[in-house]
């Protein structure tokens, strides 16, 4: 959970308290665990009884785990803990049965128990590296509700496949303002509407990096904060609208923690799926299509298929904005109806208020959609290396997150993006945020190692606090406070600066 020390209420983020990596149950099996190889080298009158409850324990917790579930992390554990179960409960039983007790000498028996602890000392340190994910609470006054839809563009075909008739489908989830569950409500899957689809997803995931599946097998166990199909809030009106494109193979769900905190304040966001780019895509129909956008190995080949991938993001968000745009004009409605409606976020939208954004080279998609689609009012780049077409230039705000830059960043990002910015007519904003990596704008640093070459040095729940916050910040001044990107006004400058090196392209004095 986020939670604000005593006292910081300028916007700066200070300290974060994470979920533990591993449940009640696995720790009773880790300390079970423990408690019988330890138990060994009491003195032999107190022996007997601690190793009797030390085995019972772990018995029975194992066998309870092994109902709800066994995760790799705990294999070393049982492991440790079954090589030790015989040679300490060897010698009761020869006592119970009047036998003479056998004992192991000491010099033997000590590696042996360093060896089980060993192994049992793994296990946490595995769970702690790939844990089941605990996304933060939201700190917003509106509980968060989630819904997907599924949208087929008539007038699109499917250019990632050979047959005339197929016509491009986008998979869409909502998180939106929702009235407070009663307590104990089932919050949603991560990763999927169902375990099932969770599953695939992560293994798609896990796929598409390189990585055995088992490695992040706690991530389709994970819960979000939001609820499926929970009533859309009470009041406020209409909610301002963001749209978001997750990077290459990424999917929707890859941003949960940024979308839940925004939707906590009041906003909606639209996250799509993109088949044949994301890594997996599970449609309505239960048929699942996997990427198809793979690099050539060419640096030079590679910029131009992204060139035509981005332009596929870009024209999938334009076509989703028109989605919602029509329901937005519509009454609310009783539930998802046959066509994928929005329900009764139908009427709820304020699509005169409506922001693109995106990770990677969802970011590349959200301003190639911003330039060619007015209705979108500002632009989100969550470390998105610029693909596509410089013209015609973008002329509303943007703000653009950048991870530290290293040696190894490519030497042409920040070149091609502050051309961008500086192009742009109103004012964008580069906030590099420090101990950040490429993946820590998304949720990665819930469930990946803690290595800062891949999700920065910011810790678990820090950085999408502060990449949720800094587009907050942005997005309530152009969507809430009228800034429209001039020397006027609700600049959203001072409260960037919370958050990162902030650097101004203004069109009237460049940089």
């Amino acid at each position: 959970m986020w939670r604000r020390a005593p006292g910081a209420d300028d916007g700066r983020v200070t300290e974060i308290i994470a979920g533990p990596s591993m449940s009640p149950l696995e720790i009773l099996v880790l300390s079970s665990a423990v408690a019988l190889v330890t138990a060994r080298w009491l003195p032999p009158a107190a022996r007997p009884r601690p190793t009797v409850v030390a085995g019972a324990l772990f018995v029975l917790s194992a066998f309870a785990l092994g109902l709800t579930g066994v995760r790799w992390q705990l294999l070393p554990v049982l492991a440790g803990a079954g090589c030790a179960l015989p040679f300490a409960c060897l010698p009761l039983l020869r006592r119970r049965a009047g036998r003479p007790a056998w004992r192991a000498r000491w010099w033997p028996a000590l590696p042996g128990s360093v060896a089980c602890l060993g192994l049992i000392a793994a296990g946490p340190v595995a769970a702690w590296a790939f844990p089941v994910p605990v996304f933060p609470e939201p700190t917003g006054d509106f509980a968060v509700g989630t819904r997907v839809v599924q949208w087929t563009d008539p007038l699109r075909p499917e250019t990632f496949t050979a047959d005339p008739g197929d016509r491009r489908t986008v998979v869409v989830q909502l998180w939106y303002p929702a009235r407070k569950s009663p307590d104990g409500v089932r919050r949603a899957q991560y990763l999927g509407r169902t375990a099932e689809e969770a599953r695939t997803v992560s293994e798609a995931l896990a796929r598409g990096a390189g990585l055995p599946g088992f490695l992040i097998d706690g991530v389709p166990r994970a819960r979000s904060r939001a609820v499926f199909g929970a009533p859309v809030a009470d009041g406020g009106g209409r909610f301002p609208l963001v749209l978001f494109s997750p990077g290459s193979s990424g999917v929707r769900t890859q941003n949960t923690a940024w979308a839940e905190e925004l939707a906590s304040h009041g906003y909606v966001v639209a996250a799509l799926d993109h088949p044949y780019d994301s890594a997996a895509v599970v449609l309505s129909d239960g048929r699942t299509i996997t990427t198809a956008t793979r690099s050539s190995g060419d640096a030079d080949e590679d910029a131009k298929l992204a060139v035509g991938w981005t332009a596929v993001r870009a024209a999938d968000l334009r076509f989703v904005l028109d989605r919602l745009t029509g329901e937005a004009a519509q009454g609310p409605q009783s539930g998802q109806g046959p066509d994928g409606s929005a329900g009764p976020l139908a009427g709820r939208l304020d699509t005169g208020r409506v922001a693109v954004a995106g990770h990677s080279m969802g970011g590349a998609a959200a301003l190639q959609a911003a330039r060619q689609d007015h209705r979108f009012a500002a632009v989100v780049d969550l470390d998105g290396f610029p693909h596509g077409p410089s013209r015609p230039a973008l002329d509303r705000p943007a703000l653009a997150l950048t991870q530290e830059v290293t040696a190894e960043t490519d030497p042409r990002y920040l070149t091609r993006l502050t051309e961008a910015l500086d192009a742009n007519t109103a004012t964008s904003y580069r906030l590099t945020v420090p101990g950040t990596a490429h993946l820590a704008f998304t949720d990665g640093p819930l469930y990946l190692p803690p290595v800062p070459t891949i999700v920065g040095s910011l810790g678990r729940t820090r950085s999408p606090r502060i990449v949720a916050g800094a587009t907050l910040a942005f997005l309530d001044a152009v969507l809430r406070g009228g800034w429209d990107g001039r020397n006027g006004p609700g600049d959203p400058a001072e409260a960037l600066r919370a958050y990162g090196e902030l650097g101004a392209h203004r069109p009237a004095t460049g940089r």
